[in-house]
C-alpha cells in the first residue's frame, strides 16, 4: 500500500566526488502545494533539485525520496519522469536540427509509452494536445517550429521548460531557478505559466534566490537553505523578513 500523493524528501544527505554538500534534508510536498526553497549560492539547493531527478554525479548517500510512498532513488533520471517527476533547468540545452514539437512529443511517448509501438502516442494525438497546452499557456504556435532553445532569449528558454512541464503532466516539479536570467516581463510570462499548471494534479518545489519571482508565484511554505541544511521553514512572511535582513540573521539564530 501506498502513501497518499506526496513526493517525500527524507533525511537526505547527497555528496559530490565524496564532498558532502546536502547534510540531511527533509520535505514533504503534496499537489496544488507551492514549497519555496531559498538560500545562498553553494548552499546545495540545485545540488537537492539535481539529486531527486538522478542526475548520477550527485550521491545520495543517506536518506530517501519517494513519489506517493514508492522510493525512487534506484531509479534512472527516465524512470523517476514516469514515476511522475519533473526538472526544469536553470541552464536549459540547445539541441539543433531538432524542433520543439519533435522534442515534446518524443518526450511525451517516452514517459507515458511502455515500449510497444501501440502505446505510443500518434501525431495527430499528439497535436491535438499540443495545441490544447499552447493555447493554456497563451504561447504562439509557431514557436514550437523552431530549433530547441536556439538562438532562444533566457525567457524564451525557460518558457519552453514550462511548455515541456505541461505536456508531460507530472505530478511533482521541480524549478531550479527558473527566474534566472529572465526580465520583467519573460518572468510574469513564466510565471502565468506555472500558476495555470497548479492544482491538484500538481506540486510544485522551486528553488530561487529572489524575492521576485513570488511576487506571481504564491508559495505556500517557504524553506531557507544554508551550509546544506533547512535552518528555518514558514509561511510567505519569511521572504519579506529575508527581504530585509539578508541570510546572516538566520545564521545568528544557530549561535
Amino acid at each position: 500500500m501506498t502513501d497518499e500523493k506526496t513526493l517525500k524528501i527524507e533525511n537526505l544527505h547527497i555528496s559530490v566526488e565524496d564532498k558532502e554538500i546536502v547534510k540531511g534534508i527533509t520535505l514533504t510536498i503534496r499537489p496544488n502545494e507551492v514549497h519555496t526553497l531559498m538560500g545562498p549560492n553553494g548552499s546545495g539547493k540545485s545540488s537537492l533539485a539535481y539529486a531527486i531527478m538522478g542526475h548520477p554525479k550527485y550521491k545520495i548517500t543517506k536518506g530517501d525520496v519517494k513519489v506517493d510512498g514508492v522510493s525512487v532513488i534506484d531509479l534512472l533520471a527516465n524512470e523517476r519522469a514516469r514515476a511522475g517527476l519533473f526538472l526544469a533547468f536553470q541552464y536549459p540545452v540547445t539541441v539543433s536540427g531538432v524542433n520543439i514539437s519533435t522534442f515534446l512529443r518524443e518526450a511525451l511517448n517516452g514517459v507515458k509509452a511502455d515500449g510497444t509501438p501501440e502505446s505510443r502516442i500518434s501525431p495527430m494525438e499528439f497535436k491535438d494536445i499540443l495545441e490544447e497546452k499552447l493555447s493554456l499557456l497563451e504561447i504562439d504556435p509557431e514557436f514550437v517550429n523552431r530549433y530547441l532553445n536556439e538562438g532562444f532569449s533566457g525567457g524564451e528558454k525557460k518558457r519552453c521548460e514550462i511548455l515541456q512541464m505541461a505536456i508531460l503532466e507530472p505530478s511533482f516539479a521541480v524549478l531550479d531557478e527558473t527566474d534566472s536570467g529572465l526580465d520583467i516581463d519573460a518572468l510574469k510570462i513564466v510565471s502565468h505559466g506555472v500558476n495555470q499548471l497548479l492544482g491538484p494534479g500538481l506540486g510544485v518545489l522551486l528553488i530561487t534566490h529572489y524575492q521576485r519571482i513570488l511576487r506571481y508565484i504564491k508559495p505556500n511554505h517557504v524553506h531557507i537553505m544554508l551550509d546544506g541544511k533547512i535552518e528555518l521553514s514558514g509561511g510567505p512572511e519569511l521572504v519579506e523578513k529575508l527581504e530585509d535582513k539578508g541570510y546572516q540573521w538566520i545564521r545568528d539564530l544557530k549561535k
